[in-house]
């Protein structure tokens, strides 16, 4: 492994006003005793790096941060106290970089929900740099078949997995809407479809290009028409939904076109107020269930799932640049012409 230089360039959130958003030189990170150093090969454009850049998220930022949670790379460094790794080997992060371990969620496995967890890009410097601190235990092997820039999309594979096969309730045949064709839309609808669902993706006319991916993974795209393909078959609705769309409003058609008994899984983000009635949830005995990141089972499944090509994230890669051109990388996938962008350190 090439030694870590002294002064790295890294993408900056370095403030909460619009675009915030800079590339900086910023030292290479001290590590701790139980913490590697990741020489970083690529990292992924989330959702939630736009909401920071144009300042419309809605969790706290310690600024300034390094954007990035989305990752795989190389072991560049040990701390003395590391085991089971060695420098040189292929690794992917999970994104709860800081968690109390003696928090009730944390002693149960789901960490994830530990109320004092910080995450990589937003509560800590995160991976859009060369080098970045990654605490040991959030590492995971990455097999040699996989290459790093898909193994980097694991986290994104890992928030679908979470919502649609241990937050939802599909059983094979059943008719499943989801809602927001962005990468996580589309990564819900394909491990939707590996659970023997028939999934439409829903979107808007501006969504062409993304909705054409979600076809690559067998799903009906929709803009409009929604009620007809939701009232297929008895006329009650679908089976379930997933709400995988950054605003509040698709809640409230969720609501509409769900069957009585049926379910939603909110996974995504929605900073505006509700506005509209709740009574449908009531009238029709609907399951409203949320879903936040994934731990450590998941991520492990996942892994095997990438690495065995079942689930496959080739589609959803709509290009790679330099670390410097983050910008355009920015613009491209918040334009909606592709789902996810990489970048390259």
């Amino acid at each position: 492994m090439p030694a870590p230089s002294s002064s790295n360039p890294a993408v900056v959130n370095f403030a909460p006003a619009k675009h915030s958003v800079e590339l900086r030189q910023v030292p290479t990170p001290e590590i701790g005793d139980e913490d590697v150093l990741l020489d970083v090969a690529a990292v992924g454009v989330c959702g939630s790096d736009l909401h920071q850049w144009t300042a419309d998220h809605s969790w706290p930022v310690n600024y300034p941060v390094i954007l990035g949670h989305e990752f795989a790379g190389h072991v560049a460094k040990l701390g003395p106290r590391v085991t089971g790794w060695k420098e040189g080997d292929r690794a992917v992060s999970e994104t709860a970089a800081v968690i109390d371990p003696d928090n009730p969620m944390s002693r149960r496995g789901l960490y994830n929900l530990d109320p004092t967890r910080k995450g990589f890009g937003y509560g800590v410097n995160g991976a859009m740099t060369r080098f970045v601190r990654v605490p040991a235990r959030c590492l995971h092997h990455v097999p040699e078949k996989l290459p790093l820039e898909q193994a980097a999309l694991t986290e994104p594979c890992c928030v679908a997995f979470n919502a649609v096969v241990n937050n939802s309730r599909i059983k094979p045949g059943d008719r499943v809407a989801v809602f927001g064709p962005g990468q996580i839309g589309i990564l819900c609808a394909a491990v939707a479809r590996l659970q023997g669902a028939e999934v439409a993706v829903v979107g808007l006319a501006d969504d062409h290009a993304r909705l054409e991916i979600a076809k690559k993974y067998g799903c009906t795209p929709i803009v409009d028409n929604l009620e007809e393909w939701a009232r297929h078959g008895d006329g009650l609705g679908v089976d379930g939904v997933i709400d995988a769309a950054g605003v509040s409003a698709t809640l409230k058609t969720a609501l509409e076109i769900v069957r009585p008994a049926g379910w939603i899984t909110k996974v995504g983000w929605g900073r505006q107020p509700l506005g509209f009635s709740l009574d449908p949830l009531v009238q029709k005995n609907i399951t409203l269930q949320g879903s936040f990141s994934h731990n450590w089972p998941v991520w492990e499944r996942v892994i095997a799932l990438l690495a065995a090509g079942t689930l496959d994230v080739k589609p959803i890669i709509g290009g790679v640049w330099p670390l410097e051109q983050w910008h355009t990388a920015f613009e491209t996938m918040h334009s909606g012409a592709i789902a996810k962008a990489v970048l390259k350190p």
